[in-house]
């Protein structure tokens, strides 16, 4: 639930006739995401140059009959159709691009500053994404404010993809805690919705995975990649509570 990855050895050896018995663990997060993205970065540049260069010339020639079509009597049917197929293309170039921002996540340019600051300057957006769900936020925010480094940027849009994921975990009425401590630096978002299985826990930061009906999995693997370049360790689960709670905690 903390997106690392251990390989555990079990092994032996014999000294002056005795046999011994050890274990070595060794983490592996760095290398295994390395080789994640290197090779998800290969897979989706190529379908994005692929499909935005076919749809581009789809979409041109559809806009084309469409026009002609639209000069001409009784042809209602067909220009809708047309202006569907459009619409679709346009939809298909979005969905690929969003895969594609993913490998195009920049360097964080992070400066010094109170948490608690960047958290008050996103709460009136984060409280924007609750308001139809009738969803509380709570702050919950250390009286003097932990400093970290970090890119303002980068993090409030990791904020919102947490918020979000909270608000869609909820569906409707209930609360997300956030809260932030200085011993450890650490901020923590906590929601009152459905929860995370022990299955889904363990798939959480795979590349692509999403427990969503037609989900991309690009919200957290961007959370992922942002997090990690701020060198920040980090975890979701479910505690037995009842509380779902994404703490990310700073160097």
């Amino acid at each position: 639930n903390d997106a690392n990855i251990y390989k555990c050895t079990h092994s032996s050896f014999v000294d002056r006739g005795f046999h011994h018995s050890f274990y070595l663990v060794e983490m592996l997060t760095q290398e295994v995401f390395k080789a994640e993205k290197k090779a998800y970065e290969k897979v989706i540049r190529m379908i994005a140059h692929e499909v935005n260069n076919t749809t581009a010339g789809i979409t041109s020639t559809l806009d084309t009959l469409e026009s002609t079509f639209s000069e001409m009597q009784d042809t209602e049917d067909i220009c809708e159709v047309l202006r569907v197929s459009i619409e679709r293309c346009y939809s298909m170039s979005h969905f690929i691009t969003n895969f594609a921002d993913v490998v195009r996540i920049p360097e964080p340019q992070t400066k010094t500053q109170p948490l608690n600051g960047v958290v008050f300057s996103c709460k009136r957006f984060m409280e924007t994404i609750c308001l139809n769900r009738n969803i509380r936020i709570v702050m919950e925010l250390d009286p003097v404010s932990p400093i970290v480094d970090l890119d303002n940027s980068l993090f409030e849009q990791v904020l919102v993809n947490i918020i979000k994921n909270a608000s869609e975990s909820i569906d409707h009425d209930g609360e997300i805690y956030i809260r932030t401590s200085r011993n450890p630096v650490c901020l923590e978002i906590a929601d009152t919705g459905k929860g995370i299985d022990k299955e889904t826990e363990a798939k959480l930061f795979s590349p692509f995975f999403s427990t969503k009906r037609g989900g991309q999995g690009i919200g957290l693997i961007f959370i992922r990649e942002v997090l990690q370049k701020h060198n920040c360790t980090f975890s979701l689960r479910t505690y037995a509570d009842g509380l779902t709670r994404f703490r990310i905690l700073f160097e």
